[in-house]
């Protein structure tokens, strides 16, 4: 069945607004500006400020559901599903790991390549496999182990064509890579913690997507907003490149903004991207298929590699292609997209459980509404 154009312009949202909010993030750690203490220009690397611009985003989510429902409602018959009441704090929780994750992985893309971070982001569905057993009793089938098992070795050769680039001076110090890569993965946890926590305890109140989005990213926003304070006192020595070294200078970023304004180009791009993305991602699960969605996702990493080698961000390794080869094919078993192929085999039986397969996916990332979340 041919696409309609409507879903070809949701296909091509989701792919270009997931790209936009990883390369606009790594975009403005790339410029570099004076800041409030001296002339002397250097990276702006501020990443905590960087998450509440990408809080920002998510909360601009909640704007949009109440638009759609106002715009529903005048409607003759009405299509939109609200969901039921619940209790917002019912959000904290997963909301502080989305932010907590989220900073983490900030801090990461400082350290790393564009493309290295969107490809270790993979690492998800390892934790999420393995607490959604622990945790959830969830069985995972005998595909999904195996994926898990692909995406590790996938994790191990990216991890290894990073360590090569850092032994030849691109960019990035070695350490300061390694060090980049372990803190994504380690955030990914947190993230797999984020997904168990919604899962148990959120969505089975049957809260709409754009609505959970918002709500998490309202929380985000004025905790990490708030945290900002306490951080523009707290020394981290050398761990922060600011002339302060304190965890977040906030008042820094924002003289580095005045003068290089293009660096505020870069967050509204990550800020709007992120919110737009999240709409695609939900209304493609729902217009076409989660299936889809996971393969635009997979796209998307592909993308951003091509785009990050196109504006000179990294060197053409054929290690990082190996590894991206590795790991679609780990995330394409554990979320089954081998199934349908499967099942146009005369000698695989299991069509009806391909079926089943997908309809569990679609409520589970209808209930995510990230991303890879992410974004995320």
């Amino acid at each position: 069945m041919a696409w309609t154009k409507y879903q070809l312009f949701l296909a091509g949202l989701m792919v270009t607004t997931g790209s936009i909010n990883t390369l606009s993030a790594k975009w403005a750690d790339l410029f570099k500006a004076a800041g409030c203490q001296d002339t002397t220009e250097r990276a702006f690397s501020h990443p905590f400020l960087q998450a509440v611009c990408m809080f920002l985003g998510e909360l601009s989510c909640l704007a949009v559901f109440y638009i759609l429902i106002c715009h529903d409602r005048r409607r003759p018959e009405p299509t939109m599903e609200p969901g039921q009441r619940f209790n917002p704090l019912l959000f904290l929780p997963p909301a502080l790991c989305d932010m907590l994750g989220t900073s983490i992985m900030y801090v990461a893309l400082n350290m790393t390549s564009a493309s290295s971070f969107q490809m270790l982001r993979g690492a998800v569905i390892i934790f999420t496999g393995l607490l959604s057993v622990a945790f959830l009793g969830r069985r995972l089938v005998a595909s999904q182990w195996v994926g898990i098992l692909i995406t590790i070795v996938g994790l191990v050769v990216v991890g290894l064509a990073d360590f090569t680039n850092g032994e030849t001076g691109d960019q990035h110090k070695l350490n300061d890579v390694i060090t980049g890569d372990l803190l994504i993965i380690m955030a990914q946890i947190i993230v797999s913690v984020q997904m168990v926590l919604e899962e148990k305890f959120v969505y089975k109140h049957n809260v709409h997507p754009l609505k959970a989005v918002g709500t998490e990213g309202f929380f985000g926003f004025v905790i990490l907003s708030i945290l900002l304070i306490p951080m523009y006192f707290i020394p981290v020595r050398s761990f922060s490149t600011n002339p302060r070294h304190v965890l977040e200078d906030a008042l820094d970023a924002f003289c580095q903004i005045g003068h290089k304004p293009l660096i505020l180009l870069a967050l509204l791009g990550n800020t709007v991207s992120i919110a737009f993305f999240n709409f695609a991602g939900i209304s493609v699960t729902k217009e076409i298929s989660a299936t889809t969605r996971m393969v635009l996702d997979s796209l998307r990493t592909l993308v951003i590699w091509v785009m990050s080698l196109a504006l000179g961000w990294e060197k053409f390794h054929g290690l990082q292609i190996l590894g991206f080869i590795i790991l679609l094919i780990g995330t394409g078993l554990y979320n089954g997209l081998h199934k349908p192929l499967m099942a146009k085999l005369p000698c695989w039986a299991g069509g009806h459980s391909a079926e089943t397969g997908d309809v569990d996916e679609t409520e589970r990332l209808l209930g995510g509404s990230r991303v890879a979340e992410e974004n995320k």
